[in-house]
């Protein structure tokens, strides 16, 4: 497994690569950059250096640097666990990790508690993860599959005038076969069941390059809407193939993973109008222009296209990056400023996040995405998404508020799905607070 050249900044850096100094944090990335889905890793990961990058130029977390290594995945969950385990140990050991990849973070579920390393997931992953007495080293911030799922369905059942009048209606889930593709099925199940529509779900082999057969079982069924649940090349491939069929793009409302730039512009004329969830918005913000010039300007940058700079992918390594140094930050309240933490130190920090409105304003980054407050209970820490519509140009909301869909009904697979994880794995719940 080739490691991708490490990037440590904020100062000269001289010896081994990777090596962390006296006050680094060390982080290491999970990444991809090659494969069908290189645009998401590269965007997002992107997004993340960038990020820690001007944290560093302006004198690290209290004066703790960042220090990261990056290692290629391929999107591949085998070579994600064997990059995890090369790189948890090093330069004085992980202080969380973030895979980017559901397969991946199945990959290493059960390994993070053992090492003691908080694993983020950010919108992805597995969504029973919330819940986390069960799950103490793992946290899907801002939001999971589950919300997403009921926030798609209470979104269809508002064009429809309520999600009483989906009765009798037809809506097809064309999904990536994998597990990734599968974990919104318990909550559309369940909401299919309550609302009295017909589901039919149709996957798709990775990497989705090819679906005139799915689509011709769509042609078919004559379902009143799609819900694009696709991931990388597959979703272009989806988008050009509909309009090939005659499926009305308005119809069809895709994932969050199915809704970056590289998703749409690929699709030409076909993706234009066409809606899917986001957790972080699309839009200019004052981070963004720091970047620019103080990261970017000083040839820092991680992205060859600087025209990524603040597109959707590059925004949710941003998010990310925020939410980490955040938990740094608010870890360092407790356990002492201008010191280099524990990984447990920094699970805490990541157990006890606060990411408010006025917080985002002076990161410059208000708006971005819903303001987040974590807890032994609740490790995603909001849930809330809104919808963003193609314009043929950029990316633009659709839904004015930040929604959840149902609450209650997430609540509740949450505590029973988490439950039979525990009973199965021998795990009592319990705070590490």
């Amino acid at each position: 497994m080739k490691l991708l050249k490490s990037i440590l900044v904020g100062a000269a850096v001289a010896g081994t690569v990777g090596a962390a100094a006296a006050q680094e944090q060390y982080i290491p990335l999970l990444s991809y950059r090659i494969g069908p889905y290189a645009a998401g890793g590269s965007g997002f990961f992107g997004g993340a250096i960038d990020y820690m990058n001007l944290v560093n130029s302006k004198g690290g977390i209290n004066g703790v640097k960042l220090a990261w290594d990056e290692c290629e995945t391929e999107y591949n969950a085998a070579r994600g666990v064997e990059c995890y385990e090369r790189l948890k140990s090093k330069s004085g050991g992980a202080a969380l990790v973030e895979p980017m990849s559901t397969g991946i973070a199945y990959g290493i579920l059960n390994r993070v508690p053992k090492d003691k390393v908080p694993m983020t997931t950010i919108g992805y992953g597995r969504s029973d993860s919330a819940n986390g007495k069960v799950f103490p080293y793992v946290f899907p911030l801002l939001s999971n599959y589950w919300y997403q799922a009921a926030a798609m369905i209470a979104y269809l059942g508002s064009k429809e005038g309520g999600v009483d009048k989906l009765k009798g209606k037809k809506i097809v889930s064309l999904y990536h076969d994998s597990a990734y593709g599968k974990e919104p099925f318990p909550v559309f199940d369940a909401l299919a069941e309550r609302h009295g529509f017909e589901l039919v779900k149709i996957p798709v082999a990775h990497p989705g390059n090819e679906q005139q057969s799915q689509w011709l079982q769509i042609r078919q069924a004559k379902p009143d809407y799609v819900i694009l649940w696709g991931f990388g090349v597959m979703n272009p491939v989806a988008l050009k193939t509909a309009q090939r069929n005659g499926f009305p793009r308005e119809r069809i409302i895709g994932s969050w993973w199915s809704g970056s730039e590289e998703d749409v512009i690929p699709a030409g004329d076909a993706a234009k109008g066409y809606a899917a969830m986001t957790f972080t918005m699309s839009g200019n913000y004052p981070v963004v222009d720091e970047i620019r010039q103080k990261v970017y300007a000083a040839k820092r940058g991680n992205l060859d296209d600087e025209g990524r700079i603040g597109s959707v992918y590059h925004l949710r390594g941003i998010a990310a990056g925020i939410l980490w140094v955040e938990a740094i930050r608010v870890a360092q309240e407790k356990f002492g400023k201008g010191k280099t933490l524990t990984s447990e130190q920094i699970r805490w920090g990541l157990e006890n996040l606060n990411v408010t409105e006025a917080r985002q304003k002076e990161l410059g980054a208000q708006g971005m995405f819903a303001p987040v407050r974590t807890s032994c209970e609740d490790h995603t820490g909001t849930g809330a998404v809104k919808v963003q519509q193609w314009s043929g140009s950029k990316w633009v909301p659709i839904t004015s508020t930040w929604v959840t869909g149902d609450k209650a009904l997430i609540s509740k697979l949450v505590e029973e799905s988490s439950a039979k994880y525990a009973s199965e794995n021998g795990i009592t719940p319990r705070c590490l607070n």
